[in-house]
This record gives C-alpha cells, sequence and structure tokens, in this order.
C-alpha cells in the first residue's frame, strides 16, 4: 500500500528556529503522525533555513541542490539542505538576503520574504521529489503556498492533484498589505485580485481561507470563537462563507521534552508519584529570582508575550490587590513598554515577593513550569495556548480564562475530571476570585498533592489529535 505524502509548510519549528506555539507544534506533530499512522504516513516539513540556526544543526545539513528561481522580476538564489529526525525529514530553504536575520519577524520586507518561501517550496517540489497528497500550510507566511498551488500550479503534472490544508494558529497576523504590490512582491496577476483582496487590501490569509480544502484551527472553542466579529480580527465574513470546510483540532506537546522526570534543566527531577523533587525546584527557583524562601507561600508564575490580548492588563488591575495575600509572583516574558514598565516597578517594590524577568529564555522557562505552584493565564483570546499544558506537565496547577484552547484544555475543579480554576468574565475581579480559590486549595496541602498529581497525569500528549489530523487527511483524500 503507497504511503500518503504530507509536506508542512511553515515558517519555524522547533529546535531549528521558533519563536512561539507554531515551532513547538511543527517541531512535534508530523513526528506524532509518523507514529500514529503506524508507517502509512510519510510526513515532512519545509520551511526557511535562517542564520539564526545553532551551528550542530547546521552540521547535521546534506545538500540537496543549488539553482534560482524566479518571483515576479527578481531571480534570487535557493540552496535546498535536508536533514531526518525522528522519522521526519525536514528540507531548509536557504537564502541569506532574506532569511539571515537576528529576528525571524518584523523586517520591512516581510510580505517580500515569504513571497520568495511560497515561491521557492512549489519550485522545490520536482527537486526534491517529493509531490504531496496534501500540502498542509501554517498561518500567513505559508498562505501563498495555497494560494499559487490553486492559481498557478494547478494544472501542471505532479501538481494538480495535490489537495490543501490551512492552519490557522493565530488569526490576528493575517498577512495584510497594499494592492501596489500585488505583482510586483507577490507576482500575482489582477486576475488573482478578488482572491486575495479583503477591506480594500491585499489579506494572504484570506486568500489561503478561500483556495484551501480545508481549514483548521488548533482548538475547537477557536474555531467555533473566530466565526464572530469578537475574535475574528475582521475575518468573520469570509470564514463563515467557508464555515462548511472549518474545522478545529486541539494542540499537544511534546511530553517527552517537557518530562520532569527526565529534564536535565530542572534543580532536580520529579514525577506524580515522587514530588520530592518539585520542593526543591520551587526552593532553588525562590533563591534564583530573588524571592523569599518560603516553602508556605505559594508561588504564581506568568509565563507570557506582555501583551493585552494575553490578559495582562487586567492582572496589571489584579496584582497589588493579590499582593495583599501570603503570594509570591515571577513574571517571565517581553512584550509592550508600558507592561514591561509595570512590572520591573512591580518587582521593585514587592523586593522578595515579586520577580520580574524581562526575557524570553527556554531554559528559565522551565525553571519557573517546575518551581512555581500555580500557573496564571488569563488571556483575552488563546487560539490553543500550550503554557497551560506544559505547566500541568510539571505540576504547576493552571489558573485560566474560559477561551479558545484554555476552555478545551482546561476545566475548574468544581467539576468532574476538574484539573485547574477557571473564570469565564474578562475582568480583574473574576481573575482575583480564581486565583484566591487556588491559594485557598493550596493551603490544603495534602488535597492539593492530590491536585498537582491529578493534573500531572493528564494527557496531553499528540497520540489523540494526531488520530484526529489522519482522520482529516484521510477525509480531505477519499
Amino acid at each position: 500500500m503507497r504511503k500518503q505524502k504530507i509536506l508542512f509548510v511553515a515558517s519555524e519549528a522547533v529546535p531549528y528556529a521558533s519563536s512561539g506555539g507554531l515551532g513547538d507544534v511543527i517541531g512535534s506533530l508530523p513526528a506524532a503522525l509518523c507514529s500514529a499512522s503506524k508507517g502509512e504516513l510519510d510526513v515532512r516539513v519545509i520551511m526557511p533555513l535562517y542564520g539564526s540556526m545553532k551551528d550542530s544543526y547546521r552540521e547535521e545539513l546534506t545538500k540537496v541542490c543549488e539553482t534560482y528561481i524566479s518571483l515576479s522580476w527578481r531571480r534570487q538564489y535557493l540552496g535546498i539542505y535536508k536533514l531526518e529526525k525522528n522519522g521526519v525529514i525536514y528540507y531548509f530553504l536557504d537564502n541569506e538576503y532574506y532569511f539571515k536575520r537576528p529576528t525571524l519577524y518584523g523586517s520591512y520586507d516581510d510580505g517580500e520574504r515569504y513571497a520568495f518561501f511560497c515561491r521557492a517550496v512549489m519550485e522545490a517540489l520536482p527537486i526534491i521529489d517529493f509531490f504531496p497528497d496534501v500540502l498542509h500550510a501554517h498561518d500567513w507566511q505559508s498562505a501563498l503556498t495555497v494560494i499559487y498551488l490553486k492559481r498557478r500550479y494547478a494544472h501542471e503534472e505532479g501538481y494538480k492533484d495535490i489537495k490543501t490544508v490551512f492552519t490557522i494558529h493565530n488569526i490576528a497576523y493575517q498577512g495584510v498589505y497594499g494592492h501596489e504590490i500585488l505583482g510586483d512582491v507577490f507576482d500575482l496577476g489582477y486576475g488573482d485580485r478578488e482572491i486575495v483582496d479583503y477591506n480594500g487590501a491585499i489579506n494572504l490569509m484570506k486568500g489561503a481561507i478561500v483556495c484551501a480544502d480545508t481549514v483548521s484551527t488548533v482548538s475547537p472553542t477557536y474555531a467555533l470563537e473566530i466565526l464572530s466579529p469578537r475574535f475574528s480580527n475582521g475575518l468573520h465574513y469570509v470564514l463563515e462563507q467557508n464555515k462548511g470546510k472549518l474545522r478545529g483540532i486541539l494542540n499537544g506537546i511534546d511530553i517527552d521534552y517537557y518530562n520532569p522526570e527526565t529534564d536535565t534543566e530542572l534543580f532536580a527531577n520529579y514525577s506524580s508519584n515522587d514530588l520530592g523533587g518539585k520542593a526543591v525546584n520551587k526552593k532553588e527557583l525562590q533563591k534564583l529570582v530573588g524571592l523569599e524562601e518560603r516553602e508556605d507561600i505559594p508561588v504564581v508564575a506568568i509565563i507570557s508575550r506582555l501583551t493585552g490580548h494575553k490578559g495582562i492588563d487586567i492582572v496589571m488591575l489584579a496584582a497589588e490587590e493579590l499582593l495583599k495575600d501570603k503570594i509570591q509572583l515571577v513574571v517571565l516574558g517581553q512584550g509592550d513598554y508600558t507592561y514591561e514598565n509595570y512590572f520591573w516597578h512591580l518587582a521593585d517594590s514587592y523586593k522578595g515577593k515579586v520577580s520580574t524577568l524581562l526575557m524570553y529564555n527556554k531554559d528559565m522557562s522551565k525553571k519557573i513550569y517546575a518551581g512555581a505552584d500555580i500557573f496564571l493565564m488569563p488571556s483575552k483570546s488563546e487560539p490553543c495556548g500550550l503554557a497551560q499544558m506544559i505547566a500541568s506537565r510539571y505540576g504547576t496547577v493552571p489558573v485560566v480564562r474560559e477561551t479558545g484552547g484554555l476552555y478545551d484544555s482546561i476545566k475548574d475543579v468544581g467539576f468532574e475530571n476538574g484539573n485547574g480554576f477557571t473564570f469565564a468574565h474578562y475582568s480583574s475581579e473574576d481573575l482575583i476570585g480564581a486565583v484566591r480559590r487556588a491559594v485557598n486549595a493550596y493551603n490544603d496541602k495534602e488535597n492539593y498533592k492530590s491536585l498537582v498529581k491529578k493534573v500531572m497525569e493528564v494527557d496531553f500528549s499528540w497520540d489523540k489529535s494526531a488520530l484526529e489530523y489522519i482522520k482529516m487527511y484521510k477525509e480531505l483524500l477519499a
């Protein structure tokens, strides 16, 4: 029986380059699909070769070829490299002009950079001799592969039978540009204008939604939420028109990478059956970040981009009220200056009780996940969220707002199978109430220990979700 061929097209993947949840997904889902399909799927990933890739990974690369491709009037170099990891072949598309940058995103020419990437993907297929049954593109940076396939390559041999899936990881970022660069940058003709036009501008995500055979999001609740103006960032009209091909599948996490029993970045290892190491991690974390070393006081952690949609505005309104209680707060993240400045001054005002780390550091985040007692994630909107799953894996009980993937993954302890504390209304008052319920539970030591054990044993692996993706692919190809 011939293997079904799946090609993931994405702008990032752990461990090669990552800025957030998208990278975590692309770094773990393909291997989970290979495993869950029991060899029936040939899953591969194609992404840019960034200048920031570590030398240790570069040394593993094998050159496939060097060539040149056209994008509108440009003629640009393209190098193709590959490596294999966990049964998945990763292809890396090299062009230093576009991808040797200090950051993945945020350059003035991101539209051109990812237009080149998408055109390079399409031109690479015959070179790597891999025409997939399903091309699975992720977020706006890969949206043009779906558009190019339908508008440029649909009748060419090898391309014409390819089905497409477009996954929205975060609808807030859509790839919006002026129509004046339709041909010059995106190499699209006047006849393509209607496909990408939305609210008087080019919208690459809109074009991919229209062109894709299936559109997915990263949680079932988010798939419903983005049909409404409150969550859609303006795309609810086109999503409503295409809702028949819309579905939501909850993300998972790599439970081998996030494993407190084996994680070498922790101060001590532990498991749900032996929580002794959890207390060691708490003590060492307090010492490391300058909190008073108190076992009897719960450490509340926030690991997040410091932006409004992550709920940081209501945290600001609630923080000083919560700090009247016996709690400690550690904040790890970067973002808007207003929020960074607030938490910096909060830590200065509450020395020994608040610690603010204005950075993103994977090693430090793991130490916080393992050393904290309560994890706060009060997002205004959250497509899926992985942090609440990672915190659970490390026995740090989540407090979340009921939205998107947070609603799908965390249920309040007041209900059967509850694995955290939740609140519905987006307000500082409800946030304070949920945190205080968690603190009260913490003070009941024996019951809290049982809750920690229960939280750690929730299955947030990719196993179930991988089977749902396989089902989606089979339905698409039937």
